[in-house]
């Protein structure tokens, strides 16, 4: 009873929460999706190729998708 009359105030933090999660789950559904970060390499090396990037730039970047595609990895290890 005593949630009925409080719903109009926790309602709407239900609902923010709610949201938060499920906008959390997609951007890490995102950040650890392995064909994406493979794509992005790809394209990293394409835009090295065609002069776009420097190799600095190349490297940098490509030590940061490894790494993450390397964490990726290791997530769906533990998850799968």
């Amino acid at each position: 009873m005593l949630g009925f009359l409080l719903l109009p105030i926790t309602g709407p933090f239900k609902g923010l929460r709610f949201i938060a999660e499920h906008i959390t789950e997609e951007a890490e559904r995102s950040f650890y999706d392995e064909a994406g970060i493979r794509a992005t390499l790809l394209e990293l090396e394409m835009q090295l190729q065609d002069g776009a990037i420097t190799e600095e730039e190349y490297l940098r970047d490509e030590t940061s998708l490894l790494e993450r595609l390397a964490l990726a990895m290791r997530r769906r290890g533990t998850h799968a």
